[in-house]
């Protein structure tokens, strides 16, 4: 793993001095766990490039850690990724120029302006790529990206980032120390309060006014405990106008949807609600005008005695229709859902492999036939609005898509069926990241 750092201008191999390094002697130090090389590729008094490399010595990272057994440890991308790790183990090599503390003779270039470019990479992150350059482009940074290719899933999610502009080398480098380790979104180390003051410290003068200081600070730093000591923190109070109505969970806002969707259909008097889980929907499609039979599918034995117990609650209600919960899976072939009128898959997909999706939705659409089949998903590029810790929004979940992998997807169902396409968003919704929740509508064309 490695950053690269350019300086082009007058006066460009003054940066030797603003990072104490010389260009006539190798740099190379043992740090713990780490090897740290710098170098100067280039060394012009029109330009400059030093390249720093770090390469971690992933047995000396875990003696004497409690989990020295643990085989993960050695089965890692640390060798080979710019992260959290890589960070800490170069601000040594580039303390000098971080700090802003050369040579008394060399402190009016501090703030010398430059041309810089700058590269790093692979970097592992869950955010897209506008994303990332929603992070530098504030600081007057150009951004571009490219993606790492695997041999396993095709695109991967590591990055190789160049951002480039004029800014004097330390602020550079403070960037670069604080947004790295944001984009990676992982902390390799103990984080405690020194972490919170190394955040003060190479953010001032830039996260202030930062549009995603928030999404940073909480990034950065993980821990509430630790993100509400940050002078960067804003806690958002909790304001409701007395006229506005309280906001309605997402949950329901689905449920909502998929009946809407529903009680517009000509063709509705059979539904299958495959993966049901509770039953919290299946009971509401008992309530939909002009259906007959309702079939509530889940595997799990636990959660259908929780939906039996509930559909029980308001079977004695009027126009009820009360769902049959039965075991099944997707994975099996099961005659009893052939033929109906409608299938839904509610938050169901992002549960399963994803190589294991296309030969369930053969099933569907070659066997079972429904006439309509509806599909909602989370929608992965929302989850920054939720500001997460987390790479997705929960721990069982296989894979969240953007909107455009959705599509992709589903298009790629359908490409051999007489299906029609429509996909809508559920939830409340962000000018950039849309809402949280994506829906797809398949319509069957009849021959």
């Amino acid at each position: 793993m490695q950053l690269s750092v350019t300086v082009r201008g007058s006066d460009a191999e003054v940066v030797s001095y603003l990072i104490a390094k010389n260009p006539n002697n190798p740099y190379e130090r043992d740090e713990k766990g780490f090897k740290v090389r710098l170098a100067y590729p280039v060394f012009t008094k029109e330009e400059v490039q030093f390249v720093i490399f770090v390469k971690p010595d992933p047995i000396d990272l875990v003696r004497n850690s409690s989990d020295l057994f643990d085989i993960t440890h050695y089965i890692n991308d640390r060798e080979f990724a710019v992260s959290s790790l890589f960070i800490t183990s170069i601000r040594k090599a580039l303390g000098t120029a971080l700090n802003g503390k050369p040579d008394e003779e060399y402190e009016k270039w501090v703030d010398q302006i430059f041309e810089i470019k700058l590269e790093f990479g692979p970097v592992a992150t869950d955010l897209r790529n506008q994303e990332i350059a929603d992070l530098f482009e504030p600081m007057g940074y150009k951004v571009e990206i490219e993606r790492g290719e695997s041999a396993i899933r095709g695109k991967s999610s590591a990055r190789f980032v160049t951002i480039s502009g004029r800014q004097s080398v330390q602020n550079t480098l403070k960037h670069v120390s604080i947004l790295i380790p944001v984009i990676d979104n992982y902390k390799h180390y103990f984080l405690d309060e020194r972490e919170v003051e190394k955040l003060e410290r190479y953010g001032e003068g830039w996260l202030e006014t930062h549009p995603l200081k928030q999404m940073i600070v909480k990034r950065a730093l993980r821990f509430n405990a630790l993100i509400s000591q940050s002078k960067y923190y804003e806690k958002k109070p909790f304001i409701r106008n007395q006229d506005e109505s309280p906001r309605i969970r997402l949950n329901d806002q689905r449920y909502e949807a998929i009946l809407n969707v529903i009680s517009t259909l000509p063709q509705r008097e059979t539904i299958v609600d495959l993966g049901a889980g509770e039953g919290r929907l299946s009971v509401q499609l008992g309530f939909v005008e002009g259906v007959k039979e309702i079939l509530s599918i889940e595997p799990s034995s636990k959660a259908r005695l929780k939906a039996i117990e509930r559909f029980g609650q308001v079977i004695d209600k009027e126009g009820y229709v009360d769902p049959q919960s039965l075991i099944g899976s997707l994975f099996y072939f099961d005659s009893r859902l052939q033929n109906k009128d409608i299938i839904i898959l509610c938050e169901v997909i992002e549960h399963i492999d994803e190589e294991r999706l296309p030969k369930i939705f053969n099933t569907i659409f070659n066997d079972y036939r429904p006439k309509t089949l509806i599909v909602t998903t989370p929608n992965q590029e929302y989850n920054v609005v939720y500001d997460m810790d987390e790479a997705m929004r929960h721990n069982d979940h296989r894979f969240e898509w953007t909107r455009a992998e959705f599509a992709q997807h589903v298009e790629a169902w359908t490409q051999n069926y007489p299906y029609q396409i429509s996909i809508q968003g559920i939830g409340e919704e962000h000018p950039t990241y849309g809402q949280p929740t994506q829906m797809a509508m398949l319509r069957r064309e009849e021959a």
